[in-house]
């Protein structure tokens, strides 16, 4: 059987993720679930292998339908924007923001094309996103940019072990985002994380919905938005077929079973469980566009850059679980 191919966009030169995108490209469990296609600066991948005292043999494409895993080696797809600015360690630079985005946005060109099935980023850094000029809020929103998706219909997941949490809101203010939260947006994200769940495999799925408000309101003597808004849209869904129940408080939705997603209307309700629970196996789904983008929930650690030391337990995580979702499609299109 063709396994599938993952490409793995290297993110931040200066940050840990060349190192973690390697050694995830290099593990074993990676390799017999899928084909690895590194896709980032080759000089920026190079450094970080020989701090970390790694050797891999690399095979650099210009094209990623040029790659050959028929000997082993490391497919990397150059990404490379040609400025050659060298990577120093921990520094926050305008080319290591530009150098991120441009891993991804050619990945994400491959992934259109049909030449990788499924994508995974490694962290970038906003600030230095921020200091090349470009707008960022979010891989969810620069995937649908990407991909020519309505921004507002791509939300991210976040997933590990058998958890997942959609969210209807990111990387804004509490204030903004709270005037986020109307029917409108709260159904969308709803039906996406239905439409997703059942990408991923799941026949029927079940989705637990949090409320805004602590304890989601209490019947409307901490807030309003949950009579008026959550709970109508939760009737309108299951009413077209959807199985979605609640809206429940957001901290004790967590220990509920029986689901296959929650809901949260808030970054931080979602953000804190799943970190509390598997901060370096977490990683992010964006959902709601053409293609499959996964990217680790952690940050690109500056502190540690250059030293070898990086876990790459959460692009581990990412690149086996896109890897079984497509090996499974494969089987169950195979008569």
């Amino acid at each position: 059987m063709n396994l599938p191919r993952i490409a793995i966009a290297t993110g931040d030169p200066a940050g840990i993720g060349p190192e973690i995108a390697l050694k995830a490209a290099l593990d074993a469990r990676v390799r017999a679930l899928c084909r690895p296609l590194l896709v980032g600066d080759p000089a920026a991948v190079e450094l970080h292998a020989k701090a970390a005292g790694l050797t891999p043999q690399l095979n650099v494409v210009g094209k990623a339908g040029d790659a050959d895993w028929s000997d082993g080696a490391i497919n990397l797809l150059d990404a490379g924007d040609g400025a050659n600015v060298p990577v120093i360690f921990g520094k926050v630079d305008a080319a290591y923001g530009r150098a991120s985005l441009s891993s991804a946005r050619r990945a994400i060109k491959a992934a259109l094309a049909g030449d990788v099935e499924a994508v995974v980023a490694a962290p970038q850094t906003e600030r230095s996103i921020q200091a090349a000029g470009i707008a960022f809020d979010g891989y969810p929103s620069f995937v649908a940019r990407e991909t020519g998706t309505p921004v507002n219909d791509v939300y991210l997941m976040i997933c590990f072990d058998d958890v997942r949490i959609a969210h209807a809101t990111l990387h804004v203010s509490v204030r903004e985002a709270v005037a986020l939260i109307t029917p409108e947006r709260v159904e969308r994200v709803i039906r996406v994380t239905d439409a997703a769940l059942k990408r991923l495999g799941i026949a029927r799925p079940k989705i637990f919905v949090g409320g805004l408000n602590p304890h989601a309101g209490e019947e409307g003597m901490f807030g309003s938005e949950e009579i008026d808004i959550i709970i109508p849209v939760i009737t309108r869904a299951v009413q077209s077929g959807i199985e979605a129940s609640g809206p429940f408080g957001a901290d004790t939705m967590f220990r509920k079973k029986g689901c296959d997603a929650y809901i949260v209307m808030l970054h931080d309700q979602g953000h804190i469980a799943a970190k509390l629970q598997a901060f370096n196996r977490t990683a992010g789904l964006s959902i709601g566009s053409p293609i499959l983008f996964s990217s680790v929930a952690h940050g690109s650690a500056h502190d540690i850059a250059g030293k070898g030391v990086a876990d790459p337990g959460a692009v581990i995580e990412a690149v086996t679980r896109l890897a079984r979702v497509n090996t499974q499609g494969r089987d169950r299109a195979t008569p």
